[in-house]
């Protein structure tokens, strides 16, 4: 899976996967980025972790001081440079989640969402310790994954991807219980509520986790 999002599913062939989602999907996706906005001040500097060709930034750049995303893909980042040029207050930067070349207490927000939490494919603690490290204190770190009952929208959504040649072929034998498996090694995982409590244990910070929209499951994370 090291490497996937960097070169088989980056710049233009990720932005195919939200264009081709069904309509159940599109309504998940945009409740995200609501109930994001819901948590961002006009002043706010706000991070995105993983951030691919930048597809959310603009409408957190419309709310918030300054939006940075960071992302390893240099196909996705050069894409997002190009539609993202005419907004002044957003930039991209190539960088690993796991090592942020930021100082602590940095960030009013920081954000990984649509399950990018999934998509890393590294130690999810360490993942987000490192993210709560660049947040300051009273500010917020969102993560999410899926709900149980998005199953089956959550399947069509890869089944259609899967379809048009940006995944590979689904592996019905490995796919299920919150996992999709597919024969070229990709593999996309689901957190749960209990999963990200024990995550999140030991942080010093107030946690709340939360169901959005029918969908998804929103760790929201205040650190002290």
């Amino acid at each position: 899976m090291s490497g996937y999002y960097d070169t088989t599913l980056s710049a233009h062939r990720l932005k195919q996967c939200y264009d081709i989602a069904p309509p159940r999907v599109q309504q998940y996706l945009e409740a995200e980025i609501r109930h994001v906005l819901d948590h961002i001040r006009t002043c706010d500097v706000v991070l995105e972790l993983g951030c691919g060709y930048g597809r959310i930034l603009p409408k957190l750049a419309q709310k918030a001081g300054l939006v940075i995303g960071i992302d390893t893909s240099i196909e996705s980042l050069s894409f997002g440079q190009q539609t993202l040029k005419d907004l002044s207050n957003c930039s991209l930067l190539n960088m690993d989640a796991m090592n942020l070349g930021f100082r602590e207490q940095t960030f009013d927000c920081v954000v990984c969402i649509q399950n990018g939490i999934s998509a890393f494919h590294v130690d999810k603690r360490k993942l987000i310790h490192e993210s709560v490290r660049v947040a300051k204190a009273g500010g917020i770190v969102l993560y999410s994954s899926y709900v149980e009952k998005f199953w089956d929208s959550r399947l069509e959504w890869f089944e259609r991807q899967s379809e048009a040649g940006l995944l590979g072929e689904i592996d019905i034998t490995k796919t299920g219980n919150g996992v999709v498996v597919c024969k070229d090694g990709f593999t996309a995982t689901t957190v749960t509520p209990a999963q990200f409590r024990s995550l999140v244990r030991g942080l010093g910070a107030d946690v709340n986790i939360v169901e959005v929209d029918a969908s998804s499951l929103f760790c929201e994370i205040v650190p002290h």
